[in-house]
Formats: C-alpha cells, sequence, structure tokens
C-alpha cells in the first residue's frame, strides 16, 4: 500500500446534495454542510420536497446537526421571474440559510443586499481568477469552480485569489462545458438551463457516416460521461488548497448520499490523521461503486479525457445493485413495529432486502415478517395488501424497493 505523507493543510469542507429532510438525516454525520434546492429556480426542477412553506424548517434541521445550508438559485432567471426570486431570497435570510447558490447577477445583487453570502455557482464556468476576483468585487465569498478545469489550473487560480474555491469531487458529469447544455432543450423542449434535462445524452444514439450509412455499434451511449470519483486523490485536492469539495447529487436517493459522505469523510478523516493510503482510498471506491453509477472516471483533473471519461456500455447504472419497485406504505402501527403496505408493482418474501423511503424516511433491512390475512406467510404477492414488520418508523405513503444484486 503506497501511504501518503500526513501533510497539516486545511481539511476542505465536505459538501453534500440533500433532496429532503430524509436525504440530510443519512448524511448529518458526515458532511460538514448540504447544498439544496426550492421546487423553483434551480437546474434540479424535479427537487420538490423542499419549499418556502417548509425552507425555515429544513434549515433549521441543518443547523441542529452543526451543518451549513446552502440553497442553490442558480437556473436561468428572466423577467417574470423577478419578484418571486425576490420572495425566495427573503425566505432563504428570513430562514437563517448560510448562503446562496448563484451565477446570475439579478440573484448575486439580491442576495448580497439581503446580507447573504453568496457561492458562485459553476454554471458560471468560472476558469480564472480575474472571473474570481470580478465576483469577488460584486460581493460574492466562494466560487464553484468550473469542472474542466485541471488539478493545476486550479493550483494557479488559488494563487492569484483568496477567493474561497470549492470543486466538484463526485457525481454525474455533463457532456457540455458547465452544464449549459441544448440537447434537451433542442429535442424536447425541456431546457437543462432551467432545470429540466431530460438527459438524451444518456441515451443509446446510433452513428451516422458521411455518406449517411448507418454504423452499426451494436448498442454505445456515445455521449454518456462517466461519473466524476476522485477518493483516491484527496492529498492532491487539499495541497491544491481548494476550500470545499463538493458532491453531485440532489436528485440521488438517501442511500447514495449516505454511501458516499461516509466514504469522503473517511478519506478526509485518514488524511487528517495520517492514515490515508491509495489501497484504502480504492476500497471506499468499490463502496461508492456498489451505489448507483455510470462508471468512474477523473474528469478533467489529470487532462481532457478520452474515451476513457466516457460510459459506452452502461445503460445509466454500472452499479450491479438494482432497486425494484414493490410497493406504498399505507399505515404504520408504532406498538406492533409494523407497517401495512400494498404490493403495487411485485411480491416480496422473508429474506428479502428492501428499503423504506420517504421524504423523511430511509430504512435498509430484512424482511423478517410477513402477514397476508391475519395469517404469517414467507411469501406475499403482487396485488395482495400485507403487515411487514420494520426496524424502525415509516409514514403512509413511503415507497417500498426490494434491493437485488445482478450476477455478472
Amino acid at each position: 500500500m503506497n501511504k501518503r505523507k500526513f501533510d497539516p493543510a486545511p481539511i476542505p469542507e465536505l459538501v453534500m446534495g440533500a433532496k429532503n429532510p430524509a436525504a440530510l438525516s443519512v448524511c448529518k454525520d458526515h458532511a460538514d454542510a448540504v447544498y439544496f434546492s426550492l421546487d423553483r429556480f434551480s437546474l434540479r426542477a424535479r427537487a420538490k420536497d423542499i419549499t418556502l412553506d417548509n425552507l425555515d424548517v429544513f434549515v433549521e434541521q441543518v443547523h441542529d446537526h452543526g451543518l451549513h445550508a446552502y440553497l442553490a438559485i442558480n437556473s436561468v432567471i428572466y423577467p417574470d421571474d423577478i419578484l418571486a426570486v425576490k420572495d425566495v431570497i427573503e425566505a432563504a435570510s428570513s430562514a437563517g440559510a448560510d448562503a446562496i447558490i448563484a451565477w446570475d447577477p439579478a440573484v448575486i445583487t439580491r442576495a448580497v443586499d439581503s446580507d447573504l453570502k453568496v457561492h458562485i455557482s459553476t454554471q458560471a464556468n468560472v476558469s480564472n481568477a480575474d472571473t474570481a476576483n470580478l465576483y469577488k468585487s460584486f460581493g460574492a465569498s466562494r466560487v464553484v469552480l468550473s469542472r474542466e478545469l485541471s488539478l493545476e489550473q486550479i493550483k494557479d487560480i488559488r494563487h492569484d485569489t483568496d477567493m474561497e474555491l470549492e470543486v466538484f469531487v463526485h457525481g454525474a458529469m455533463c457532456q457540455a462545458i458547465s452544464g449549459r447544455c441544448y440537447l434537451s432543450a433542442y429535442l424536447l423542449g425541456k431546457s437543462g438551463n432551467c432545470g429540466e434535462c431530460s438527459q438524451p445524452c444518456r441515451w443509446e444514439w446510433t452513428l451516422h457516416g458521411e455518406n449517411g450509412k448507418e454504423i452499426d455499434l451494436k448498442g454505445k451511449y456515445l455521449l454518456s460521461a462517466r461519473d466524476l470519483c476522485m477518493i483516491g486523490h484527496i492529498p492532491e485536492l487539499i495541497m491544491a488548497g481548494v476550500d470545499a469539495l463538493k458532491v453531485e447529487g440532489r436528485l440521488r436517493n438517501p442511500g447514495y448520499t449516505s454511501t458516499v459522505s461516509r466514504c469522503y469523510r473517511e478519506a478526509l478523516d485518514r488524511y487528517r490523521d495520517g492514515s490515508y493510503t491509495t489501497g484504502h482510498a480504492q476500497e471506499l471506491e468499490e463502496q461508492m461503486a456498489l451505489e448507483y453509477n455510470r462508471g468512474f472516471s477523473t474528469g478533467f483533473y489529470f487532462g481532457v479525457p478520452g474515451p476513457e471519461g466516457l460510459a459506452y456500455e452502461n445503460n445509466m447504472n454500472a452499479s450491479p445493485v438494482r432497486r425494484q419497485a414493490v410497493g406504498v406504505v399505507t399505515n404504520y402501527y408504532p406498538k406492533q413495529n409494523a407497517a401495512a403496505v400494498k404490493l403495487m408493482e411485485q411480491g416480496l418474501a422473508v429474506g428479502d432486502n428492501i428499503i423504506i423511503e420517504g421524504h423523511t424516511t430511509y430504512l435498509e433491512q430484512e424482511v423478517r415478517s410477513l402477514i397476508v390475512e391475519k395469517e404469517d406467510v414467507k411469501e406475499a404477492l403482487q396485488g395482495q395488501e400485507i403487515g411487514l414488520g420494520v426496524a424502525g418508523v415509516v409514514r403512509e405513503n413511503d415507497r417500498v424497493f426490494r434491493v437485488e444484486h445482478d450476477l455478472f
């Protein structure tokens, strides 16, 4: 094992994406901060669990866990949006959000006027120190650097600015520079710059030659970039002088958030105490590979990626672990530690591994008991309503998934 020499450089803040209280609950012991969005003005329009009505409650929960709360307002802002943006910023200020993630000057100026810290979104494609310093003159305190920078370029930027620098270290990569993709808008009328990307880059494409003939590629995913994973290069990132490490994933399930936050926290802690090794980092990467991913690469950190940066072979998920929808919780009985579940998609059997997930719920457990019509059974069928022993609190409308491993 290649043991890295311990260096007392400051440990960067670990910033995790969180879509709801359930995701917060599983990363609270690992992250230093979470970033999230409302049901408007972000690049994740499907993230609708946090709204103006519950923003203050969510921020309070984040602070109760000792974490910072960063609200993303980073979509394109049109004239008709200005008044609503003002309402969101006022709500964020009232709730005590620690920073706004933005790139549109309309959002930046209003946030600064409300005495909110501003982190410049990666949508701004900040790729040099002069641009970082310009945003500092606007009142921003941090920039989330472009994902297309190399490690050496980040070091150069660090040398020429005292702005806080945040970099992405894990998660989905866009095939367009800083996420400025127009393919979804062109094909389907759903703009990625307004949070509605339909991810056509993840589709199976065909290739046509100059003569118009189709080239048989046997189902290749020609535009699908691998996910970023830099857990094997924590020392290099720290020595580059970055202030925060960011994990993409405001729409990922809490199981992903839990595993990835735990692994990066462990890597950072090991660097701090001098026990970080490349061998252990590889073990952590293997654990993260069991969660949803498209295969891993180091993105642009060590040069412009070639074919190794694309996931030609995989249909979205390279993980051998699959979540199969099973049913929905219809009632919870705390005295019995049990839930009523309607098996809508498929059946369940004793011994199955399951996940129960909802807005505020995340449980992983094995099925230990099943009841159908007051009788203990070993297996229940699709369409039946069952009694299921549960290992914690669940809620009506929580979803139940079976966890399966592909055999390769």
